[in-house]
């Protein structure tokens, strides 16, 4: 910031994201609609091929708005209901949790019993082998929800409560009029495209250390399209509280900083990598100790 303050110009909320978001929203409402008379095959289908990936994409979104981009640091209230508005499409709540255990990988990133990303002792002594690196994968999303129960457990909010209400309500309303499958074609879409799915790549490219001594990398190829520029990951721990759509002009504009790190160019290649790679599996995080900020 002190060789290029231009960058304190880019931080500040994205006034285009409440209307992608809720674009996104509004095509999953109507894809439920579509969906309710398919076969229980089709359904599974387009939840994997096409719903899954808006809704992984909404994870996402959730992401940069748990950040307050969405309506600006002054307006926190009005991003933390966003979220959960945003959380619609992904059929369980998941935005309120989501903001209370991610300040703390911020704050703590790597920190034991403080940043919930990194996996248990369990996972890495267990899931060793290519078939079971492949079966995390595959319940990555059941560990990412359940492991912050275990390592870190909070006290519900009332967020959190009021993020649980919203929901089920609205699943419910989905189910009286159109039944159970855009229900299952909503849940199934999210757990199926945040396991083993090109998407979920950004999970282990982010801070899974391919290279001794860097435990963070960002990755710059087409998927950052749908994914609000998730890859520009180390872009976005120097400067959490700038959008994902300007995070590639904080590379431009400060290159020499980012152009000699190590970065990713396919999420396909790092799931490979994971699976089949000896060198690298749940256990390839940096883990530190850290010591609690006092809140004021």
């Amino acid at each position: 910031l002190a060789k290029y303050p231009e960058i304190k110009a880019l931080m500040g909320p994205d006034p285009h994201l409440k209307w992608i978001v809720s674009g996104m929203v509004f095509v999953q409402l109507l894809a439920c609609y579509l969906v309710k008379d398919l076969s229980w095959k089709w359904v599974f289908f387009w939840a994997y091929a096409f719903g899954g990936c808006i809704n992984h994409s909404m994870t996402l979104a959730i992401h940069d708005i748990s950040h307050n981009v969405a309506f600006g640091n002054k307006q926190t209230k009005w991003n933390r209901w966003f979220a959960v508005f945003a959380n619609l499409p992904i059929g369980i709540p998941y935005s309120a949790s989501f903001k209370k255990y991610h300040i703390d990988h911020h704050r703590y990133l790597g920190g034991d019993s403080l940043d919930v990303d990194i996996p248990t002792d369990f996972e890495g002594w267990f899931f060793c082998t290519p078939l079971r690196k492949l079966l995390w994968l595959f319940l990555q999303p059941l560990f990412y929800s359940l492991r912050p129960l275990y390592v870190n457990p909070k006290i519900i909010t009332q967020m959190e409560i009021f993020n649980a209400l919203v929901q089920f309500s609205v699943d419910l309303v989905i189910y009286y009029f159109w039944g159970l499958k855009p229900i299952i074609y909503l849940i199934a879409g999210t757990i199926l495209c945040m396991g083993l799915h090109p998407i979920s790549g950004h999970f282990i490219a982010e801070h899974y250390m391919f290279l001794k001594g860097y435990e963070t990398y960002s990755y710059y190829g087409p998927l950052n399209w749908l994914t609000f520029n998730v890859g520009y990951h180390m872009e976005h721990h120097d400067f959490p509280s700038i959008p994902g759509c300007k995070l590639p002009m904080v590379k431009k504009i400060a290159a020499e900083y980012y152009d000699n790190l190590p970065y990713h160019q396919s999420w396909i290649r790092v799931l490979w990598a994971f699976v089949f790679d000896d060198t690298i599996g749940p256990y390839s995080r940096v883990k530190r100790l850290c010591k609690l900020a006092k809140v004021q």
